[in-house]
């Protein structure tokens, strides 16, 4: 269920609880407007005793209907980010394609069957615009097909000798592609900006060795607890604490072989 559907849906939903609660607030006081003819007054109040009665039973259904939603929505995203993934994973494979040297049948053959099962799983996620019974409408994302038919020009069964510049060439159309997909695609997903982000190259790490004075005295209190107690091969105990030693020595580093 696309964000589109869900807003639709609890639009709808707010708008009848809306009107489900003016109609109730005027058939509570129904009994304090004048003029208006017993029977109206007595079907408002015959209906205000209904919907009393049964709000437990109208609120649980409510529930029940949101929860499908949110759940269908969910379900639907699920699909989405593993169609992204799918298609981050395929754009790899024909970018790899293009790097190799050599052009091979079947290293064709592979990248040429990723891209075809990328195409066609997006319709277990989105169906065709403008489909119809008797239409069968327009493919919803079509720089897919655009990467599929640059991959074609290198098939090496038909142009066996394909140079340097033809592979940077498909290469640049397989990325102008990817990216301008992505750039309508993620949308779906309501992604946000992170809280806490590193925007500046040559970052590096500001926390200095070390830990807090309660878990050095937890480590201690394991390391007497455990040499109370018999090594039962005190050979590895000593080739550890050794290589311990080494890597302290290091730097951290692991210590080289020689």
């Amino acid at each position: 269920m696309t964000r589109n559907s869900v807003n639709r849906t609890l639009s709808r939903l707010y708008w009848l609880l809306t009107i489900v609660l003016l109609v109730l607030l005027a058939a509570k006081f129904a009994d304090d407007m004048p003029g208006l003819p017993p029977q109206i007054v007595s079907v408002a109040k015959n209906f205000y005793e209904f919907m009393r009665d049964m709000s437990l039973l109208i609120a649980t259904g409510g529930v029940a209907y949101l929860s499908n939603i949110f759940q269908k929505r969910s379900k639907f995203v699920e699909s989405l980010e593993e169609e992204w993934r799918n298609i981050v994973r395929t754009k790899s494979a024909l970018l790899t394609y293009c790097e190799k040297p050599y052009l091979g049948t079947d290293d064709y053959l592979a990248a040429f069957s990723r891209i075809s099962e990328t195409i066609d799983t997006m319709r277990i996620v989105y169906r065709n615009a403008g489909e119809t019974e008797g239409m069968i409408g327009l493919y919803p994302y079509a720089p897919l097909h655009d990467m599929r038919r640059a991959l074609q020009t290198l098939d090496p069964r038909v142009t066996p000798e394909a140079g340097h510049e033809q592979k940077k060439l498909v290469k640049d159309a397989i990325l102008q592609a990817f990216y301008g997909l992505r750039e309508v695609f993620l949308e779906e997903l309501d992604l946000e900006e992170p809280q806490h982000t590193l925007l500046i190259s040559g970052a590096r790490r500001l926390k200095v060795p070390g830990a807090a004075v309660s878990a050095l005295v937890h480590q201690d209190l394991q390391r007497r607890r455990l040499s109370r107690e018999p090594a039962p091969k005190p050979e590895v105990d000593a080739m550890l604490a050794e290589l311990r030693a080494l890597e302290k020595d290091n730097g951290g580093e692991p210590p080289k072989r020689t």
